[in-house]
């Protein structure tokens, strides 16, 4: 049946029960300013705020400001600011419209319009997903004219340190900055950028702002046209901007707001005094899984991480990874077990509906293994323990690294290191043991204790030949025997 209505507050009455938002735009007051209007911040922080104020009430509408493209901006206005959320994976597609938002703003169309919605007294959270290359302090005479007033502030340090400025000149009083971006101790980092914006500002950081650190979980693949039109049969109208999401959505924060926050727990929130547990489970239970399964996979000539996960012995692989390394590594949150958080991992993985490609997940291996992988071998090497599935994971990205799938069809290696994986791999015999020795010298990733020890060595190198002589598909079947 074809939908014929907007998505609007005019159709919003008229949507099923369980598809209307929580709350409607215009309702609740704002509270909290977010930079980044992309498809997660809609299918995570603003479905979570939305959520408590539901439960618990308070004036914690959201502002939502795009940094450079306006189309989602205007398009938000022609729905009245309202969206929706089409959750995937499940027995059926459920769609429902998202209403907290309650004002929009441009940050390269108006970037002080946004200074002045930093500086409204009523807003106590600036939050943002901006990804990481937006928070790079560049030390050019543009960014320094933005910092000290000499021309708009576009970029997000400036958005930040000026915004900060602005309110301690309208006595605004305190305020959380809470990053959402999946940075390492994103908490600290934004504080540290802060503080050093605000010195070229002249000016120091505030003592009554707080930079909490935060975890945040929820895939949001990118909406196609099957996505909008299922949306709008799921939803009960037609949605320019919907976002999709798996089923699964976790969010873990330090709870430190010395200006409020929302009722957060209501809505399933973790608050926390260390967010550091769940990072280090995330990093060496999800994304080191992501990762095996992505090198694994294009090895084998699968296109998706879902794909690989079918692999005959693949399931048995990682969970074996997962109860007998990364458990012996990791000390989960209260509540928590390695092995039932993997579980739901690989039940997370296995929804095709989320298309993740297994050479979009492989890309930047210098960047990642060392976070998601390295880090659970130098530990196991520090408790006498052999690296056995971590040895197999860093043998496929090293047969990846080469270029060819077992097919010996092309792979693509987008790496910024890729030079010198090239010159580096050139220099060695394409053997076992000098694709080994070449990839272990890359001081930028292997710590010397690591690219010297035997124990690793000789696993990764074992495992080399298996993928070498029998292909990736073969070897993972006859190890999850």
């Amino acid at each position: 049946m074809a939908v014929t209505h907007r998505l609007g507050l005019a159709a919003a009455a008229g949507l099923p029960a369980a598809a209307r938002p929580l709350v409607r735009p215009g309702e609740v007051r704002p509270g909290i300013v977010h930079l980044g209007l992309g498809a997660f911040h809609r299918a995570h922080q603003a479905v979570y705020t939305e959520a408590a104020v539901a439960a618990s009430g308070g004036n914690w509408g959201i502002v939502g400001i795009a940094p450079r493209s306006r189309e989602i901006v205007d398009r938000l206005r022609e729905q009245d600011r309202l969206y929706s959320v089409l959750t995937v994976g499940g027995n059926a597609d459920e769609a429902r419209a998202v209403g907290i938002l309650s004002g929009l703003g441009h940050a390269a169309g108006d970037p002080y319009g946004v200074l002045a919605a930093i500086a409204d007294p009523a807003i106590r959270i600036v939050s943002l997903t901006v990804t990481e290359k937006a928070y790079r302090l560049t030390g050019d005479d543009h960014m320094r004219a933005q910092l000290t007033g000499d021309a708009p502030p576009v970029s997000v340090p400036a958005l930040l340190a000026r915004g900060l400025l602005a309110r301690r000149a309208a006595g605004a009083g305190p305020l959380t900055v809470l990053c959402c971006d999946n940075l390492q101790g994103n908490g600290p980092r934004i504080r540290a950028l802060v503080a050093r914006a605000l010195e070229v500002a002249g000016a120091q950081l505030p003592d009554d702002v707080a930079f909490p650190a935060t975890m945040v979980d929820r895939i949001v693949p990118a909406t196609t046209a099957d996505h909008r039109r299922r949306a709008a049969l799921a939803l009960g109208a037609d949605d320019a901007v919907p976002v999709v999401a798996e089923p699964f959505t976790q969010w873990v924060i330090e709870d430190r707001f010395p200006g409020g926050r929302p009722d957060w727990p209501s809505a399933g929130v973790v608050l926390t005094s260390d967010v550091t547990p769940w990072e280090t489970l995330k990093l060496r239970a999800l994304n080191a899984v992501h990762s095996a399964l992505a090198y694994l996979g294009a090895l084998a000539g699968h296109e998706l991480i879902a794909d690989s996960l079918d692999m005959p012995g693949m399931s048995e692989v990682l969970r074996r990874f997962l109860a007998e390394e990364v458990a012996r590594t990791v000390t989960p949150p209260p509540g928590v077990t390695v092995t039932g958080y993997g579980a739901t991992v690989l039940t997370r993985f296995a929804n095709r509906e989320l298309r993740h490609r297994n050479i979009q997940v492989a890309m930047d291996g210098t960047q990642k293994l060392p976070h998601r992988l390295l880090g659970t071998i130098q530990d196991l090497r520090d408790q006498g323990g052999n690296p056995c599935w971590a040895g197999l994971f860093l043998a496929a990205w090293m047969r990846f690294a080469r270029g060819y799938a077992d097919s010996g069809a092309r792979l693509p290696l987008d790496d910024p290191l890729s030079g010198r994986i090239r010159e580096a791999l050139a220099a060695m015999p394409d053997t076992p043991n000098g694709v080994t020795s070449a990839l272990t010298g890359l001081s930028e990733v292997f710590p010397p204790g690591l690219a010297g020890d035997d124990v690793l060595r000789r696993e990764v190198v074992r495992w080399y030949g298996e993928l070498d002589r029998h292909g990736a598909a073969a070897t993972i079947r006859e190890a999850g025997r």
